[in-house]
């Protein structure tokens, strides 16, 4: 194997772990952010919950 090659092969591995480590990143920031995501949706769903039960409690004081 000629060094030309051999220079050639050992920058191809340097960008694909560069690669692997930006992706390693980016990865770790989306789950980051659908962690917040996650949260802000079950804060959602305790609030709409909160407001159903506040109309379901008018349906059963206006029941006859």
């Amino acid at each position: 194997m000629s060094l030309e090659l051999f220079n050639q092969l050992e920058q191809k591995i340097t960008d694909t772990v560069e690669a692997l480590e930006l992706m390693k990143l980016e990865n770790e920031e989306l789950r980051s952010e659908n962690a917040q995501l996650s949260q802000e949706r079950e804060e959602w769903e305790r609030r709409l919950q909160g407001v159903l039960s506040k109309f379901e409690g008018l349906d059963d004081v206006s029941a006859p």
